[in-house]
């Protein structure tokens, strides 16, 4: 069974920029191109308008080629950049590292004795 379905919307890695695409890393087996016509439905004339080396955007599968670890994909007509910015925004709390120190020694407590239960069964 394949990894990457066809219609499926996945998250890669922007690791080049072509004149007529978009290279993409998915995992460390898979690699994609997102082609010119398929980033959007009007004229491109800059790809560097929509995608930056180093980004992680989502994407749509379109046809996947296993034997070669290959996929192809679309960001047409997606919110491919989402909005996973403010998700990642870390907020302080005033408190410092006081609230881990305080929770450290529970949370250890509390897998070592998970761990002690799984090797049970």
């Amino acid at each position: 069974m394949t990894k990457y379905e066809k219609d499926k919307i996945v998250l890669g890695y922007v690791t080049g920029i072509e004149k007529y695409g978009i290279f993409v890393n998915l995992d460390e087996y898979y690699n994609g191109l997102i082609h010119i016509s398929e980033i959007s439905s009007g004229f491109v004339k800059n790809i560097n308008d929509y995608v930056n080396i180093g980004e992680t955007i989502k994407m749509k599968v379109i046809d996947v080629d296993d034997k070669n670890h290959h996929v192809k994909l679309s960001i047409k007509n997606i919110n491919y950049r989402g909005a996973k910015k403010n998700k990642n925004k870390i907020m302080e709390t005033g408190h410092g590292f006081l609230t881990l120190s305080e929770k450290l020694p529970k949370w250890i407590e509390e897998k070592i004795t998970e761990f002690e239960n799984n090797d049970n069964l």
